[in-house]
């Protein structure tokens, strides 16, 4: 009969006790060798020891974002977002600081006058930057004067011009925290949700968008929101990096509307007034002809001059976001963008996806005549004299220049400079007929004759 053995643990305790009363080292020497021990593992647990070098000794870098059911922690980030917010906002400089900042640089400009402006040097420059306070201190250094230094004989920068740049930097960081308050990802970024709710909050601060009915807002928000979608997010992500909006002029022509005296030519041109979005949804409303909030293929033929060809409508329907083969007024809108804004490259990336049928990546000689053909087709019905498709695909070729002589590539069609032209070429008859008479309309305009439209020759 097996008898029971004592566990393992048992003789390795014995043997420990049995040790620790051969080891005849005092309680210094063995605190000196604890500390040694704790500073040896601890030096290696940090990354600093010289044996161990594997990825675990790598620092974290990446905290995963709270989970949707994780509500304590979502409270804790947006909190602490806020908090961090507030803080940066206070390190601004507000309008009596900015006052005072103006009657200190004024009080030490260094004469003679440049002109009408008042110039200062860099002592004196240094003198009010020790003045002006703590918040001022990033502004007073010798990278931004420099940055401002042009041609005065005496080395100094203009007074106006430094006040100008603190003036932008700070609306710069005031807008960027204006905005990263509607980030509710914290990612550095606006959702197209984000930027509405942005908008929308903007309107009452705007003088210029006084006169909107608030049964519009929606409207006015869907047209703003979709320009800078459609030109700052190109791979269509849903998302647009704030300093993107930061970077582009989109931000200032909306907050343009600030202006109570703004004239008539500059609301007409600027996509964010009043008058330009009652252009385009009044546009959309007019081609709507059975009221029922969509366009059809047929209704969007009449956009602009209606002489947009057959084909590269029904590519329009093939390639973007329909509901039971109608477009929505969101869709609608990048529809014109493109169609408005021909020499830019988001909207040439529009117009060439859907010149480029088959998905390569290019244009050849095939589809160029694929689409030049219902050119033909319209000249013919109003009987206007054929021009031949080698005679139209030479002109593409020898106003691209691209890489490649026997395919055009979207970059080579903005790298030319002429992708509207040869884009209006192949789409809109009325766009072929400008650009075929195009010395006889330059000539018109040099007499100061009125030109004749399509429908008139």
């Amino acid at each position: 009969m097996a008898t029971d053995q004592p566990p393992q643990w048992a003789d390795v305790l014995k043997r420990r006790l049995a040790n620790t009363k051969k080891d005849g080292r005092s309680d210094e020497e063995k605190k000196a060798e604890e500390t040694e021990l704790f500073s040896k593992y601890y030096t290696e647990w940090k990354g600093g020891g010289d044996k161990d070098k594997s990825y675990k000794n790598i620092p974290r870098f990446y905290y995963r974002l709270p989970a949707e059911d994780e509500v304590l922690l979502q409270k804790l980030r947006e909190e602490s977002r806020a908090v961090f917010l507030q803080r940066k906002s206070r390190e601004l400089l507000d309008n009596e600081e900015l006052q005072n900042l103006w009657f200190l640089l004024d009080k030490h400009q260094v004469p003679p006058v440049s002109g009408e402006e008042a110039m200062i040097s860099y002592e004196a420059y240094l003198q009010v930057g020790e003045k002006a306070g703590p918040k001022c201190q990033k502004f007073f250094t010798a990278r931004v004067y420099s940055k401002l230094l042009l041609s005065d004989p005496y080395g100094r920068i203009s007074i106006m011009q430094f006040f100008n740049y603190v003036m932008r930097k700070v609306w710069l960081h005031q807008t960027r925290i204006g905005l990263s308050l509607y980030d509710v990802a914290g990612q550095g970024h606006l959702r197209e949700s984000d930027l509405e709710n942005y908008i929308l909050e903007l309107i009452p601060t705007l003088p210029q968008l006084d006169g909107l009915e608030k049964s519009f807002y929606s409207f006015y928000v869907c047209t703003a929101v979709r320009k800078f979608f459609f030109f700052l997010d190109p791979l269509r992500t849903g998302k647009i990096k704030i300093q993107d909006i930061l970077a582009c002029s989109f931000l200032d022509d909306l907050l343009e509307l600030r202006d109570e005296e703004l004239s008539k030519e500059s609301q007409e041109s600027n996509w964010f007034s009043a008058p330009s979005a009652l252009r385009v949804y009044g546009q959309y409303l007019n081609l709507d002809k059975d009221h029922n909030g969509m366009l059809s293929k047929e209704e969007l033929s009449r956009y602009g001059t209606a002489t947009l060809t057959s084909v590269f409508l029904d590519r329009v329907f093939q390639e973007c976001l329909t509901y039971d083969g109608e477009m929505d007024y969101k869709t609608y809108l990048d529809f014109v963008l493109a169609l408005e804004n021909r020499k830019e490259p988001a909207a040439l990336q529009y117009i060439f996806k859907l010149l480029d049928m088959d998905n390569q990546g290019h244009l050849n000689v095939f589809s160029l005549n694929y689409f030049f053909r219902a050119i033909q087709e319209q000249m013919k019905l109003h009987g206007q004299e054929q021009v031949t498709f080698q005679d139209v695909k030479d002109e593409i070729f020898d106003m691209v220049k691209p890489k490649d002589p026997y395919k055009i590539t979207l970059q080579d069609l903005v790298n030319s400079c002429q992708g509207d032209t040869v884009t209006s070429i192949l789409i809109d008859l009325n766009g072929f007929w400008t650009y075929e008479n195009r010395e006889v309309l330059v000539a018109s305009d040099s007499d100061g004759s009125n030109t004749a439209d399509l429908d008139d020759s």
